[in-house]
């Protein structure tokens, strides 16, 4: 299940990573041109800089002495002083020396980086919470990152200065080719020293965290009331009160109505809204309105009968209007790569947002990821998988199904039979927690680790959907966030709780677990996504429903595969969008939203039409990521095929909590370090692939 990430991503090392993804904050100094910041780079003889720190150091440190003068070099302006006699004073040579340097600067970041988070989790706090209506502050105040000017200062101050003099800063190809052999020290010397990469002016860092924070507000609230639906006849064919967010609970939704006798009609519906909403030709009034009736297909508005509109619903203008929504959707992408494109100067290791994502976040290669992809996309299991739902369903699939869902332990079961069974069980949030060691242990841990995960993890009710939010201190808590509606907790919010949890036990564990703080998370979102998968697979069994055994574990193995085919379509339209946008730098947000729906309707005649119809459609662009976290969207599939190759391994291992937590104690290093570490193999499609040709055949 997907969920949006906080300023903070669950996988990041530490914030510094944010500002090279190009979400992060910025510095109190004037912005100074990339040009200008150039042209102010002192002049130094650095040979003869280095030859003096060789004459007093000894021979022995050449080595490290060329490489920390080069390193303090590439990112010095004139405005820091005399470079020579900085080097001089702070390069050290002694280990013991070096020692307390690296265990002083550790302890250092972990509380900067721990407070930084704690302070951005509090501006964000009522934004991302569901504790009523809004204060017209609540979005400034949501907007301010104050990590904004740290990374800065510390170069001002020169304690940045200091890491790059002596300590290595690596590339992805040292870090992929040697890294296999290197100490856990010195992965931690590689994320200390990576983290002043670069050097980007605080302001076009802050400007990047405004953008980001304001499109994660306008996608939280962006809710349709599915009462108010109406089809050809006028009638309504979901329930009243259903409140749904975009994208998450709608597909959601349709996927429970595979399970309902008018689920298709439903689905159908579902479809055109979805459509609506890419195509930005919805009613921009209908929007988390519940006192407008709205029929999708003509886009007709009428104001709601009285005795439809819900009893505590919010105060909304009951004004038929069909006015649509002006391309806002599209405007909040376009303003976040603008702020990413300002950034791109300053980063000369990897000068666009697309190179940040792949390189810096994912460490994997964007072409190493499409090829990936494209193993899945283009497989020819794909129109096998088909054929056996199209005989399931008894009928020729549609758009929809490339969300089916049967394959699921309990998929037949009514949405309404769980949504009751969640209900009664979790009033609020704060009765999910109640229940967190009951749980955990139910997911393979033991009592006593059970007792401190659910002692180390906080939950609270979502305003959005749902996510994870890590804790970078020691000392501080991991967040669960999920929606629970005033009934209680639906089976959809339960469903995404579940999942949460597999990211909040990952972030317990790989912050108070690793040696080297320093290597807090894992390699990247995909490897958090891949452990909230193997949570979230198990939903229905922690609610006493869908044992497994040989059937189920065919039927999951399919439900993988058809998953990571339908999320690989969505993340090569994230990246298609982006590689678009740096081609057309100066586009409108009307040119960027005929861009992506000429994008997504691509993606899905090249690799869906074939075996699901729909020519035209655009719905692999429905994903709210693609407008609050772009290029997060590839971690999806990547992370369903790290977290097959996981769960294949767990097949083989056991007990599944003391695997689950020797994975996730590694650490920060490498994807495939980590993998072959977790499961003794790089990061591959084949496991999932392998496994989908067997139970094609029958064989569990």
């Amino acid at each position: 299940m997907s969920s949006p990430k906080p300023r903070f991503f669950s996988a990041v090392r530490s914030w510094p990573l944010l500002l090279a993804l190009g979400c992060a904050t910025p510095a109190r100094p004037p912005v100074i041109a990339p040009e200008e910041s150039r042209a102010m780079k002192p002049a130094f003889d650095l040979a003869a800089v280095k030859a003096g720190l060789v004459a007093k150091h000894g021979e022995a440190s050449r080595a490290r002495i060329e490489r920390g003068v080069d390193q303090v070099a590439l990112q010095w302006r004139a405005e820091d002083g005399d470079l020579s006699v900085f080097v001089s004073e702070q390069f050290v040579s002694d280990a013991r020396v070096l020692d307390a340097t690296f265990a002083r600067l550790e302890r250092l970041f972990e509380q900067l980086d721990g407070h930084m988070l704690e302070l951005g989790r509090e501006t964000q706090w009522y934004t991302d919470l569901d504790l009523g209506p809004l204060l017209p502050v609540e979005p400034l105040v949501a907007a301010y990152d104050p990590s904004s000017h740290v990374t800065e200062d510390l170069f001002r101050a020169k304690v940045a200065f200091v890491v790059l003099l002596n300590f290595p800063l690596t590339t992805l190809s040292e870090r992929t080719e040697k890294g296999p052999t290197w100490t856990r020290r010195q992965w931690a010397e590689a994320r200390l020293a990576g983290r002043f990469s670069m050097r980007v002016p605080a302001d076009i860092a802050q400007e990047s965290s405004r953008e980001v924070a304001a499109a994660n507000l306008y996608i939280a609230e962006y809710n349709v009331w599915m009462h108010h639906l109406l089809d050809e006849r006028g009638e309504r064919l979901f329930p009243k009160g259903l409140r749904l967010i975009s994208h998450w609970n709608l597909r959601d939704e349709l996927k429970a109505d595979y399970a309902d006798p008018r689920g298709r009609e439903k689905q159908r519906m579902i479809v055109q809204v979805m459509e609506r909403i890419i195509t930005q030709t919805i009613p921009a009034a209908v929007i988390d309105n519940p006192r407008l009736d709205w029929n999708p297909y003509t886009n007709v508005v009428t104001v709601a009968p009285a005795d439809t509109v819900e009893a505590d619903a919010p105060s909304k203008e009951a004004k038929a209007d069909a006015t649509r929504e002006q391309d806002v959707r599209y405007a909040r992408l376009l303003a976040i790569f603008q702020a990413a494109r300002r950034a791109d100067p300053f980063v000369p290791v990897a000068p666009t947002r697309i190179a940040r994502a792949f390189e810096l976040g994912r460490e994997l290669p964007e072409e190493r990821v499409k090829a990936l992809l494209a193993q899945v996309l283009e497989s020819p299991l794909v129109p096998r998988v088909a054929k056996e739902i199209e005989t399931r369903l008894g009928r020729k699939l549609e758009p929809q199904d490339v969300w089916y869902a049967g394959f699921k332990p309990g998929a037949q079961r009514p949405e309404s039979e769980l949504d009751a069974l969640t209900r009664k069980r979790y009033p609020s949030a704060e009765a999910f927690a109640q229940d967190l060691p009951r749980i955990l242990r139910g997911m393979g841990f033991s009592a006593q680790k059970a007792d401190w995960l659910a002692a180390h993890i906080r939950v609270d009710a979502s305003r959005g959907a749902g996510h994870a939010q890590q804790a970078m201190r020691r000392g501080d808590f991991p967040r669960l966030r999920t929606r629970v509606e005033k009934e209680g907790m639906s089976y959809k919010g339960y469903n995404i709780a579940v999942h949460e949890l597999g990211h909040n036990v990952e972030q317990a564990f790989s912050l108070y677990g690793v040696d080297h703080t320093l290597l807090t998370g894992v390699p990247n979102n995909a490897f958090t996504e891949a452990l909230a998968f193997v949570f979230q697979a198990r939903d229905l069994e922690l609610l006493g429903l869908g044992k497994p055994d040989a059937a189920s574990e065919r039927e999951r193995v399919l439900g993988d595969f058809w998953q990571t085919w339908e999320r690989s379509g969505i993340a090569m339209v994230d990246m298609g969008v982006w590689h678009w946008l740096y081609a057309h730098p100066e586009a409108t947000a009307a040119e960027l939203r005929e861009a992506v729906v000429s994008i997504s309707r691509d993606v899905w005649a090249r690799y869906f039409a074939p075996v699901l119809g729909g020519e035209g459609t655009t719905l692999l662009a429905i994903y709210s990521h693609m407008i609050s976290y772009p290029l997060y969207l590839p971690d999806y599939p990547l992370g369903h095929l790290i977290a097959f190759q996981i769960e294949e391994h767990l097949s083989r291992k056991g007990p599944l909590g003391a695997e689950f937590e020797r994975m996730a104690t590694y650490g920060s290093v490498t994807p495939d370090v980590w993998m072959t570490h977790a499961t003794g193999a790089p990061v591959s499609a084949e496991p999932l692939l392998r496994a989908t040709e067997a139970a094609l055949k029958g064989k569990p």
